[in-house]
C-alpha cells in the first residue's frame, strides 16, 4: 500500500501506458501537492495529452505499468466516473457538443452527483439554479448560455469557459487542465485564466498542460515540466517555460539525451 504526506494529492510512480497496442507513457514520475500549480509543456506526440486521459480513466489507455495514488488511494482501481466524483477533474482540449441537453441540467446533475457521492443531500432545481448563476461571474458567463445545450454553437473560447464553470462548482482537489489556451483569442485566455486562479487554493492542485508559455504569464505555476518521448525530462519554475519560449524545445532534448548517452 502507497503512503503518502498528508498534503500529497498526487503521487505518479514510473507510469506506462499504451494505446491500440503502441507505447506512449514509458515511465512518467510526478508528485503534487496540495495548493501546487504543476505545468507540463512538450512538443506534439511527447505524450501529454495522453497523460491526462489515463489520470482520468479514459477507456482507451491502457495502463501497463506503474502506480497512481490520488489523495492516498490507488486511482488506478477506480473506474472514470468514480475518480470525476472522488474530485479529479479534466477539462477537455476539444470540449464536446451535447445536443438536446441543457447545460443546465448537465451540471445539475454532475454536481449532485458529486454531492450524493460525498453523503450529502442533492440540491433541487431553485437552490441549485441560484448556485450556477452565482458562479457565472467566475468565467463571465450569460445566464443565456445556462439554457442551450451542452457546448453546441460555443465558440471555442465559451466551450472553455464553461470547462471552467464546471470545475468552479464541482470543486475538484485536482483539476487537469488539457491545452485549456488552445483556439482561444487573448480575451478569452485572461477570462480563462482568471477563473482558474479564482478557483485556485491551499487545498487542491492543479496540472496544467499546453504548448505555449503565454497560458502561463496567467496561470503563473509553481514548476513546470518537460515531456518528450513519454517521460518528463527535465523540470523547472517558471524561468522553464521562459527559456522554452525563446529556444524552443531542441536544447532541452539534446541535453536529455546527452545525460542518457553519458
Amino acid at each position: 500500500m502507497i503512503r503518502e504526506n498528508s498534503d500529497m494529492i498526487l503521487s505518479v510512480r514510473n507510469l506506462t501506458a499504451e494505446v491500440d497496442g503502441t507505447e506512449i507513457l514509458k515511465g512518467v514520475n510526478l508528485e503534487v501537492r496540495a495548493g501546487e500549480i504543476h505545468a507540463i509543456m512538450g512538443l506534439n506526440g511527447s505524450g501529454k495529452s495522453t497523460f491526462s486521459k489515463v489520470l482520468s480513466g479514459h477507456p482507451d489507455y491502457a495502463v501497463t505499468g506503474g502506480e497512481v495514488s490520488y489523495l492516498g488511494q490507488d486511482v488506478l482501481a477506480l473506474e472514470p466516473e468514480d475518480r470525476a466524483r472522488s474530485g479529479i477533474f479534466l477539462a477537455f482540449q476539444y470540449p464536446l457538443e451535447i445536443p438536446g441537453v441543457s447545460n443546465l441540467d448537465f451540471l445539475r446533475v454532475a454536481y449532485n452527483s458529486k454531492r450524493k457521492h460525498e453523503g450529502q443531500e442533492e440540491l433541487d432545481a431553485f437552490d441549485f439554479d441560484e448556485l450556477v448563476r452565482d458562479k457565472l461571474d467566475v468565467v463571465k458567463m450569460d445566464a443565456a448560455f445556462l439554457s442551450r445545450s451542452v457546448n453546441e454553437g460555443f465558440s471555442g473560447g465559451e466551450k472553455k469557459r464553461n470547462e471552467i464553470l464546471q470545475m468552479a462548482l464541482l470543486e475538484p482537489k485536482l483539476a487537469i487542465l488539457d491545452e485549456t489556451d488552445s483556439g482561444l483569442d487573448i480575451d478569452a485566455l485572461k477570462i480563462v485564466a482568471e477563473g482558474v486562479n479564482q478557483l485556485s487554493n491551499s487545498d487542491n492542485a492543479m496540472l496544467v498542460i499546453t504548448h505555449y508559455q503565454r497560458l502561463l504569464n496567467y496561470i503563473v505555476p509553481d514548476y513546470v515540466h518537460v515531456m518528450a518521448n513519454g517521460r518528463i525530462i527535465r523540470t523547472g519554475g517558471k524561468e522553464l517555460a521562459l527559456a522554452l519560449e525563446e529556444r524552443g524545445y531542441d536544447w532541452v532534448l539534446n541535453e536529455a539525451a546527452a545525460g542518457v548517452a553519458g
